[in-house]
């Protein structure tokens, strides 16, 4: 099977070549360097992610125990400084740029979230990423502990992360929010947790045409205008029609809005839901907010199957361009989903590639087979896989 390539190798070509050599070319990646370029690079990191290596001596132990193999991908000999040394030094933003580029061809093969309306839904959250103060010391968070956040858009359609912004671990939800543009299109529903109430972002994505779901404030002001026709259903208690009363709230958000009352069987509390979408049930309201738990599914999935809590190098730079690499491995695994139609959950195929990276066998074989019963039915295919 020797003109079969790795599994590995298969994974890299996935990778769009021609818009990641531009954006090295845009941040002067490869300037001065002779041999460990920004792909090198790429392709370690990579590794590391699926391997699951944590330091610099596992990577550069698991690569050297791999010797023969790695002409194939491109790598040489490599050294925990010199890799330390690309990870302080090259441009993170070289890794946003290709998160931003796989994610464009991400979405094109993912497929409608699970209701009934075809408005695209996402939800709207930050996660933070706890660092030890004493070895980076630039995270200051509180007097004892650092952290930087990871905020998020997810798309309901395949649950990937549309929109990714990184931030100091102090920076406010919603400020982060109302200076950013949320990739959303009119239509478009989002739901939030109470965090991101602030009357004039809630406004303009109003005025944007894009549907918000959240829970109302304990203290938010208003009065009731109407009653929201709808059929009376279990778990409703009320559907009004209201305005806000707030002294800043009246101004900057002076149209009617939606609150509903629903009783949670589940929690055995009634939650007060607030927004703009006077067409949707208020059972389907409901429901689109229980689905925003997924973005919390999202953030505990990284956090326990990427590097991204423990770091290859201190610098802040060095920090990002890891968590910017895992995020494009992420959408790796998610486009592989989706193309194969993979019917095993993320965490499965992430444990099959670990175990099969130096593998010389096809992906689409790989996946075609129950996990549990290994590599022994493959075989050599005739053609080369290719997803692009």
């Amino acid at each position: 099977m020797s003109h079969v390539n790795t599994i590995f190798n298969e994974l890299l070509q996935l990778v769009p070549r021609h818009d990641f050599e531009k954006a090295v070319k845009r941040y002067d990646g490869d300037r001065y360097v002779k041999s460990f370029k920004c792909w090198n690079q790429l392709t370690v990191l990579l590794y590391a992610q699926a391997k699951g290596h944590d330091s610099l001596r596992d990577i550069v132990t698991g690569l050297k125990s791999q010797a023969a193999k790695l002409y194939h991908v491109g790598l040489q000999d490599v050294s925990r400084s010199t890799l330390s040394d690309a990870n302080n030094i090259r441009d993170c933003r070289i890794y946003e740029e290709l998160f931003y580029s796989l994610l464009g061809r991400c979405e094109s093969r993912t497929e409608g979230h699970s209701f009934k309306f075809k408005n695209p839904l996402y939800s709207l959250d930050s996660s933070i990423i706890e660092l030890s103060l004493k070895v980076f010391p630039w995270s200051d968070y509180n007097k004892t502990k650092g952290a930087l956040k990871l905020h998020c858009l997810l798309d309901h359609r395949g649950n990937i992360p549309s929109f990714v912004v990184i931030t100091e671990g102090r920076k406010n939800d919603v400020s982060l929010a109302k200076e950013v543009h949320l990739p959303l299109m009119p239509d478009s529903i989002v739901t939030m947790d109470r965090g991101y109430i602030d009357f004039s972002f809630l406004y303009s994505l109003h005025q944007k045409g894009v549907f918000f779901v959240t829970r109302t404030k304990d203290n938010m002001a208003y009065r009731l205008t109407g009653l929201h026709e709808t059929p009376k259903v279990k778990g409703l208690d009320a559907d009004l029609r209201i305005r806000t009363t707030g002294a800043d709230s009246a101004f900057t958000y002076p149209e009617d809005l939606r609150v509903i009352w629903w009783y949670d069987e589940e929690t055995d509390s009634e939650l007060h839901f607030l927004t703009n979408n006077f067409k949707l049930s208020a059972s389907t309201i409901a429901a689109i907010y229980k689905a925003r738990w997924k973005i919390e599914l999202f953030f505990k999935w990284i956090k326990q199957n990427l590097k991204i809590k423990t770091f290859l190098g201190t610098s802040l730079n060095a920090v990002l361009t890891q968590i910017w690499v895992a995020m494009c491995y992420y959408l790796l695994l998610s486009y592989i989903k989706f193309q194969t139609r993979y019917r095993f959950g993320a965490l499965n195929l992430a444990r099959v590639i670990k175990e099969t990276l130096w593998e010389r066998v096809s992906l689409v074989d790989l996946l075609s087979l129950n996990p549990e019963k290994g590599l022994s039915r493959l075989r050599a295919p005739t053609e080369q896989f290719e997803l692009f």
